[in-house]
C-alpha cells in the first residue's frame, strides 16, 4: 500500500473548496430534530408534480418514524431487505434517504431502526452494467426547496437530477457518458450553492484525460447545470469516481476505483489531471485491489472513512495537519456485514454505510442489503482536518 509521503501547503491550499456539512441524526431513539419539509418560502422550484401514488409529504409536516425499535436483533443495522443501496442522505430531521441503485426506489430510513418507508421510484433508470441510481445529495437550500440531486444511469448517458419527494425530476446536466463499467455517481454540494460531480472513464483511459470528454472527471456546476470556472472540468485523468467528501478546511476528496490495480484516494486541487502522467503527485492512499472497490468517502475530524466493497470493510485513514497519512490504514467491521460501500457522516458521530451484497458480486444473507449506522470511536474527539 502505497502512503503519500509529502503534501505541500500551497498544493493543499489549492485544493481548498467549501462544501456542506451534513445534518445531524439522533444516537439513541428517534427523536425528530426538525421538519422533514418545511413550508417553502418565496417561488416554488420548477419541478413536475407529486404522482399519484405516491404523494410529497405535506410541508412541516415531520418525519414519521414508526413506534419504536421495531426491528429486531442487530443494533447497527437500521434498515434491511434493500436491493443494493447506493446513494445516502441525512435529512434535517434525523432520518435518511437511501437509493437502490437497481430499482430506482427511494426509501427514508430511521435511527431506531423503525421500518424503511418508500417514498417514490425515480423514473428512467437503467442498470445495466454497474449504472444505475449512484449518488445523491441535498439541495444547499433544502430547508426552503425539499430538493434532491441524483446522479443517474439511463439507457444513453449518466446524468444529473433534481426533485422534490414525490415529484417528477428534472434534468439539470446530460451527456456524461455511460458504459458497462466505470460510470462514477459521486456528488458534493459546496458551501457556495456549487455541485462537484464524479464521472467515470467508461472503462477507456484515453476519455479520462481528454479535455473535451466528461468522461473520468469531476466536474463543477451550479444548481441549474452551468458549469462553473474557466474549464469545462474541475479535475480530470480518474477512472471512476464513486464518492467525493471533505475535510473541514474543505480539502475535496474523491475516490477512484479501478478495474485492476490499486484504488486511489485523492485530495484535489482545481484543474488537477490525476492520470497516468499525474501532474499532482501521488494520491494521499493507494488501496490494493483485494481490499479496494472504494465506493463511499466520508471525513471526520482527522479520520477518512472509505467504504470498501471487495475489501468488505470500511477504511480508517488518519491524516495529519498536512494532510498526509499517519500510518497504515485501520479497518472497521472488516468481513462482518459483506461489501460496503456508501459512507456518510452526521454531525452526532454517527457513520452510515449501505451494504452491497445483492450486486451480482457479492454473497448475500437473507436479510440483505441493510443499511447500517455506527459510532466509530475514531470519529470522536479529532481536531478539524
Amino acid at each position: 500500500m502505497r502512503r503519500r509521503t509529502g503534501l505541500r501547503a500551497s498544493r493543499l491550499l489549492a485544493a481548498l473548496v467549501s462544501v456542506a456539512v451534513v445534518t445531524a441524526c439522533g444516537s439513541t431513539g428517534y427523536e425528530s430534530a426538525g421538519p422533514f419539509r418545511p413550508k417553502p418560502e418565496g417561488a416554488p422550484p420548477e419541478v413536475g408534480p407529486p404522482s399519484e401514488t405516491v404523494p410529497a409529504p405535506a410541508p412541516g409536516e415531520p418525519a414519521e418514524p414508526g413506534t419504536g425499535n421495531e426491528q429486531p436483533g442487530d443494533p447497527n443495522v437500521v434498515a434491511s431487505g434493500l436491493a443494493v443501496p447506493t446513494g445516502l442522505v441525512v435529512l434535517p430531521d434525523g432520518s435518511a434517504v437511501v437509493g437502490e441503485r437497481d430499482t430506482g426506489r427511494l426509501l427514508q430510513v430511521f435511527p431506531d431502526r423503525s421500518p424503511a418507508k418508500v417514498l417514490m421510484t425515480v423514473p428512467g433508470v437503467d442498470a445495466g452494467g454497474n449504472g444505475g441510481l449512484l449518488g445523491l445529495a441535498l439541495s444547499p437550500t433544502y430547508q426552503e426547496d425539499g430538493l434532491l440531486y441524483a446522479y443517474l444511469s439511463t439507457a444513453t448517458d449518466n446524468r444529473v437530477v433534481r426533485f422534490p419527494v414525490g415529484g417528477t425530476p428534472n434534468v439539470v446536466f446530460t451527456g456524461i457518458p455511460r458504459g458497462e463499467v466505470h460510470n462514477g455517481g459521486g456528488l458534493v454540494f459546496g458551501t457556495d450553492g456549487t455541485l462537484y460531480v464524479g464521472t467515470g472513464d467508461t472503462g477507456d483511459p484515453r476519455l479520462a484525460g481528454d479535455p473535451t470528454s466528461l468522461a473520468g472527471k469531476v466536474l463543477r456546476i451550479d444548481v441549474f447545470g452551468h458549469r462553473v470556472g474557466n474549464r469545462p472540468y474541475f479535475t480530470r485523468g480518474h477512472r471512476d469516481v464513486t464518492a467525493l467528501c471533505a475535510g473541514g478546511q474543505g480539502v475535496l476528496f474523491a475516490t477512484d476505483d479501478a478495474s485492476t490495480g490499486p484504488d486511489e484516494l485523492d485530495a484535489l486541487a482545481d484543474g488537477g489531471d490525476y492520470g497516468a502522467a499525474s501532474s499532482n503527485g501521488d494520491p494521499v492512499v493507494e488501496i490494493p485491489g483485494k481490499e479496494g472497490g472504494l465506493g463511499g468517502c466520508a471525513v471526520a475530524g482527522n479520520s477518512v472513512f472509505l467504504g470498501a466493497l471487495d475489501g468488505e470493510r470500511v477504511h480508517v485513514i488518519m491524516l495529519d495537519g498536512r494532510g498526509v497519512p499517519t500510518g497504515d490504514p485501520d479497518e472497521l467491521l472488516g468481513g462482518r456485514y459483506g461489501r460496503l460501500r456508501t459512507t456518510v457522516l452526521d454531525s452526532q458521530g454517527g457513520l452510515w454505510i449501505t451494504t452491497s451484497n445483492k450486486d451480482g458480486v457479492g454473497r448475500p444473507a437473507a436479510d440483505d442489503d441493510k443499511v447500517l449506522r455506527i459510532l466509530p470511536p475514531s470519529a470522536q474527539g479529532d481536531s478539524p482536518l
